[in-house]
Formats: C-alpha cells, sequence, structure tokens
C-alpha cells in the first residue's frame, strides 16, 4: 500500500447554525489546518498515488479566503469540512482539520463506502 500526506493552511470564515445559542452562529474565521490522506495499492501511470497538486487545487485553491457557508452544502463545522474535502480528493481515507491549536476533528472513511 502507499500513502501520501498533503498539508494546507487555509484562511477561511464560517457561521454555524446550532440548535443552541453559541458565539459560532456568529460570522467568524479561521486560518484551517488541513491534512489530507490518501492511499493506493496501485501508483497511476505517472507513479503517484494522486498529484500533491491536484490536491491543493481542488482543496486550497478552492476554500481559501472563501465562506464556508457559500462553498460547502452542509453546515460548515470541522466534521463537516473534514468528511466533505474527503469527498473531493481521488483515493483520500482520512482528513484531519484543525480549525485552532485544541480543537481538530477528524474524519475516516469508511472501507465499504
Amino acid at each position: 500500500m502507499y500513502y501520501i500526506k498533503k498539508r494546507m493552511e487555509i484562511a477561511g470564515c464560517h457561521q454555524l447554525k446550532l440548535s443552541y445559542d453559541s458565539k459560532c452562529e456568529k460570522l467568524h474565521g479561521h486560518n484551517w489546518i488541513v491534512t489530507v490522506y490518501c492511499k493506493a495499492k496501485e501508483l497511476d501511470d505517472n507513479g503517484m498515488v494522486v498529484d500533491f497538486k491536484l490536491v491543493k487545487e481542488r482543496i486550497h485553491g478552492y476554500l481559501d479566503h472563501g465562506n464556508f457557508n457559500e462553498l460547502i452544502p452542509y453546515n460548515p463545522t470541522a466534521e463537516n469540512i473534514a468528511r466533505w474535502i474527503c469527498e473531493q480528493v481521488p483515493n483520500c481515507w482520512k482528513v484531519e482539520v484543525m480549525e485552532s491549536e485544541n480543537n481538530m476533528a477528524v474524519y475516516v472513511k469508511d472501507d465499504e463506502e
């Protein structure tokens, strides 16, 4: 099995829609640290699991300096952002989204998906 990991810093804002009162319901921003993990049993014709450039274009290129409420079709919690990112990248099996030093969400794709 071959594995790659791509780490990116993405500036972006969001406001959460919650069932309780929270400051996070107001529009606010983070400098997110996103780590994308991909794997493959076989390398592609270029000898890659997935091109690092493709990962950066699909994720950083799309989200950076954006309003995640407008860019992601779910309530943009860190957990939902991680899931959405995993869905955008070929061979992705895991995504870590850190919105601050002490707050991180991890999404791991189920092998049966």
